[in-house]
């Protein structure tokens, strides 16, 4: 059974790139331009999240930073690995404090992608 990757990513050419490279490598890839998805999380059940930090729709409320805390705070769904992709500088600041398992700096390598989930939804 393929392991399940949760793509939140408002780009869409992005989000589309992470998806292909993603379903190349065999990965049943969940993708969303916006957080909505994590509403239903825990039926859909993900090996790991990878989540872009900015997030349009959330951007005065909140962001990937507060979602992934949120998400490693709940006892249903502390489980779940997650990444936070950002191009800022302090990315790997934003993940500690989100409480992210890790990051990725965007403009990201392919292979370095991979290498992560491969590492995180195992």
């Amino acid at each position: 059974m393929a392991k399940k990757i949760m793509v939140i990513e408002d780009d869409k050419d992005i989000r589309d790139t992470i998806v292909y490279i993603l379903e190349e490598e065999g990965y049943e890839v969940l993708s969303s331009g916006d957080s909505k998805i994590l509403k239903n999380v825990t039926d859909h059940n993900p090996n790991l999240i990878l989540m872009d930090n900015w997030l349009t729709e959330w951007k005065s409320d909140a962001n990937g930073q507060q979602l992934s805390k949120a998400l490693k705070t709940n006892p249903s769904t502390r489980h779940i690995p997650v990444i936070i992709i950002s191009a800022v500088s302090n990315i790997q600041q934003i993940a500690e404090e989100g409480l992210a398992d890790s990051f990725l700096k965007k403009p990201f390598d392919m292979d370095v992608l991979i290498g992560m989930v491969k590492k995180y939804s195992s």
